[in-house]
């Protein structure tokens, strides 16, 4: 059916596509939602787990564990007394521990090998519980961040004689408090803890729906891909490293589990993802928390990153000697 010149008819125009503001509006409607689903997934875990831990503390028994962790400080040229915040790192977080090393009276070079350790293998139960739902067998992960913190400290320890040396503990460390007031100071720590994951979950969402929006994503991560020559993995999960490397697993779990569930990536990437993750994640707030006690970058990055190809490249050459011998037990049953 035609239409003439005058009937007042005119073909309908394509529809403007979207400006920089509305995809940004966009962006943070998009964000929002899936940042408070993050949040909520991850403190499911976070109390549960903090609160046992808690418990432990105040019972005493986090703390009978410390003549059991002793020898093992003594292997790795660390004195007894380190076993402590050590343990506070491992089953608790990143800030009692660095409250303890501040605390107990250590040398600058006892500060330095437990920062190294503490880099690599901190909140073992929650990160563990994270990257197993993201792609790694959670106990797996755990060991090999316990060993590679283990091998770090032993190396870095060379650099520094006399560090197994007894340090005195300060009065009142490891006494017991009433339960109400342990518990007091554990609503009060979950509670900022679990605000400051809302803010940084929620704005990471953000700012990563707003970027897919702008349609930056992809030239982000390919600054980035160089960089996944180094340490083993593919340029296909490199949005999943930054977000790690750069924002942690708890604060960047959100991305990091939905990610890995998408369908997008094969099991040995995602296994070489988690190995880097597990030794070099956090790469901002770690070292400057560590860097404002009078710990230098070099020993709190430099260890991590090397940590993080080293496990990669030998769980390749691990697959790599087990797909030959495959291949040569297949040939002589052939």
């Amino acid at each position: 059916m035609s239409h003439s010149p005058g009937t007042g008819y005119s073909p309908p125009s394509p529809s403007p596509s979207p400006g920089f503001k509305d995809r940004v509006r966009q962006g943070v409607r998009r964000g929002i939602p899936r940042g408070l689903h993050g949040f909520l997934w991850i403190v499911r875990i976070l109390v549960p787990v903090s609160l046992a831990v808690a418990l432990l503390d105040w019972s005493g028994w986090l703390y009978a564990l410390d003549p059991v962790f002793s020898p093992i400080m003594s292997l790795v040229n660390l004195p007894p007394q380190a076993a402590l915040p050590i343990l506070s790192a491992l089953f608790s977080n990143f800030y009692a521990a660095v409250a303890m090393m501040v605390v107990i009276p250590f040398s600058n070079a006892q500060l330095v090998l437990m920062a190294v350790f503490i880099s690599i293998a901190h909140m073992l139960v929650v990160e563990g519980i994270i990257q197993h739902k993201a792609g790694i067998n959670g106990l797996v992960i755990s060991v090999v961040r316990l060993a590679a913190g283990c091998a770090a400290v032993l190396i870095v320890s060379q650099f520094f004689p006399g560090t197994a040396a007894p340090v005195a503990m300060p009065h009142g460390i490891g006494e017991p408090i009433a339960l109400a007031a342990a518990m007091q100071e554990w609503v009060l720590d979950t509670l900022s803890l679990s605000l400051r994951i809302f803010a940084i979950i929620v704005s990471v969402m953000i700012v990563l729906e707003t970027l897919k929006e702008l349609g930056l994503t992809e030239r982000i991560a390919s600054v980035f891909r160089p960089f996944m020559v180094f340490f083993g993995l593919t340029p296909n999960v490199a949005t999943m490293w930054v977000t790690g490397v750069f924002f942690g697993i708890v604060y960047g779990s959100a991305v990091i589990v939905e990610e890995s569930g998408s369908g997008r990536f094969t099991p040995d990437e995602l296994k070489r993802l988690h190995l880097s993750l597990g030794m070099c994640h956090s790469m901002v707030e770690d070292p400057a928390l560590f860097l404002a006690i009078g710990i230098g970058l070099q020993w709190t990055v430099i260890p991590r990153l090397l940590a993080a190809a080293l496990a990669v490249q030998i769980y390749r050459l691990v697959n790599v000697i087990a797909e030959r011998r495959s291949t040569s037990s297949d040939r002589l049953l052939s």
